[in-house]
C-alpha cells in the first residue's frame, strides 16, 4: 500500500493509531479524524471507492507527524469519514437512512439533513451512497466498533494530560477541499486562505494560543483565516472550554497545497508544507512550555 492508496478491510492497528510522546511529554493532544484510507468490509456502499474518497483528510496524520517528536499525542482514525464521522454527535444521525426507528431520540443537523452526518447518506447532493436502507444493527456495530474506540482514547489521552499539568492544548487537525466555499453554498468575496483556524467564534481556545498559530503561518508565507468558513464542530466544542484550561483550536489545511485532489497523491508542496508544520509544532511546544 503506498501512502496515498486507500484499501478495504480494517487497519491491522485496528480503528485508530496512536503516537506517544517521543521525550519529555507536554499537554498537547492532537487529533486527525478524518484521514483514514481503511473502508471497512461490510461499508457495501453503491459508491465506487474514487467518489468515497473525497470526504477523506488524506496524509494530514502524516504532514503532522512532528508532533509526537516535540512532545505531543497524535491520534488518527483509520476508517473513513463516510463510514461513520467521530466528529459528529451519536444523536447526530439522519433517521432517512434508516430501515426501522432508532431506539433513542435523535437531533439531526442542517448538514445532517443535506446527508452528511454521524453516517453519511450522499456522497454530494445528487449522489447517495447507499441503494439501501440501514439497518439499526449495523449502525450500532459502526458506532461500537470505531466510533466509541476512537472516542475513549482521545479523551484518555486528554484527561491524563489535563490531570498531570492542570492545562490542555488541543489541535483537531484537518483539511479542505479547494471548492469549499462551493460546497457549503458560500458567496464568498475573497478566495479561500491556506489555512482556517476555528475556535468556534472564540469560544474554544484562548486568544493567545490561536494569535501564536496564525503570526506563525503568516510569517511562513501563507494566508489564514478564522471560523471562516470552518468554525468547528463536536470535538472542539467538547474538548475546548479555555476558562478551565482546556484549549481546543480546529486547523483545516487547503489540500492542494500538498496533494492532488482528484488522484491524492502528494505534490511538490507536501514535504515543504510537512516541514513547515514541523517548525510550527516547535514553537507551539514553546509556547505550551512556558505557561506550564
Amino acid at each position: 500500500m503506498t501512502m496515498f492508496e486507500a484499501v478495504q478491510g480494517d487497519a491491522q492497528c485496528g480503528p485508530f493509531t496512536l503516537a506517544t510522546p517521543e521525550g519529555d511529554p507536554l499537554p498537547l493532544v492532537c487529533d486527525s479524524p478524518h484521514s483514514g484510507v481503511f473502508y471497512p468490509a461490510d461499508f457495501h456502499s453503491a459508491v465506487d471507492m474514487g467518489r468515497l474518497r473525497g470526504g477523506e483528510d488524506t496524509h494530514i496524520d502524516t504532514l503532522w507527524e512532528s508532533i509526537p517528536k516535540v512532545g505531543g499525542t497524535l491520534i488518527g482514525a483509520t476508517f473513513p469519514r463516510v463510514y461513520i464521522d467521530p466528529n459528529r454527535m451519536l444523536d447526530d444521525l439522519d433517521p432517512e437512512l434508516l430501515a426501522s426507528s432508532w431506539p433513542t431520540p435523535l437531533a439531526p443537523g442542517e448538514k445532517t439533513r443535506l446527508g452528511f452526518g454521524l453516517i453519511w447518506r450522499n456522497i454530494d447532493a445528487a449522489t447517495p451512497i447507499y441503494d439501501r436502507k440501514l439497518t439499526v444493527a449495523e449502525v450500532e456495530r459502526r458506532i461500537d466498533r470505531y466510533y466509541r474506540p476512537y472516542h475513549a482514547v482521545l479523551a484518555s489521552a486528554v484527561e491524563v494530560s489535563y490531570q498531570r499539568f492542570g492545562a490542555l492544548w488541543h489541535l483537531n487537525l484537518h483539511s479542505m477541499p479547494n471548492n469549499a466555499y462551493e460546497r457549503l453554498k458560500i458567496q464568498s468575496a475573497h478566495p479561500l486562505a491556506d489555512f482556517v483556524l476555528g475556535d468556534r467564534d472564540g469560544t474554544t481556545c484562548e486568544p493567545g494560543f490561536v494569535d501564536l498559530v496564525e503570526a506563525e503561518l503568516r510569517g511562513m508565507g501563507y494566508t489564514v483565516a478564522r471560523n471562516d468558513p470552518y468554525k468547528g464542530v463536536q470535538l472542539i466544542a467538547q474538548i475546548g472550554r479555555p476558562a478551565e484550561r482546556r484549549n481546543s483550536l480546529q486547523i483545516e489545511i487547503r489540500r492542494p497545497l500538498y496533494m492532488d485532489e482528484a488522484t491524492k497523491a502528494p505534490n511538490g508542496g507536501f514535504a515543504t508544507l510537512q516541514r513547515d508544520l514541523g517548525i510550527l509544532s516547535e514553537r507551539i511546544a514553546v509556547y505550551i512550555r512556558a505557561r506550564i
